[in-house]
């Protein structure tokens, strides 16, 4: 068994979660967050990080009944969250900065 960082096919993937290769494009053309390294023959190598967006689509497809549109529009909400929460670490990180070089003044 491969260790979970090394990078899998697109049959190892399909293989593991149970989703025919075919469905696995399919989403790489509708997610763009989905992007698999692609070498010789485009033969796709998919990073730990692909297959655990690809693992939270088809639960949020099949178990939870998103459509292809929904799971889009959900994914695109938390992105913008994440980049959100990233502009206030940055900003923190500022102050914090800003502080320290103060006391060091003091």
């Amino acid at each position: 068994m491969k260790s979970p960082q090394a990078f899998r096919t697109i049959s190892e993937v399909s293989n593991e979660i149970n989703i025919p290769a075919h469905v696995l494009r399919f989403w790489e053309t509708k997610f763009p967050n989905i992007n698999p390294l692609k070498r010789s023959g485009n033969r796709r190598y998919y990073r730990p990080e692909d297959v655990k967006l690809i693992i939270k689509i088809k639960t949020l497809l099949y178990d939870n009944g998103y459509t292809v549109k929904g799971v889009q529009k959900l994914l695109k909400e938390n992105d913008n969250k994440n980049n959100e929460k990233n502009n206030i670490k940055e900003k923190l990180s500022s102050i914090l900065k800003d502080i320290d070089n103060i006391i060091k003044k003091l």
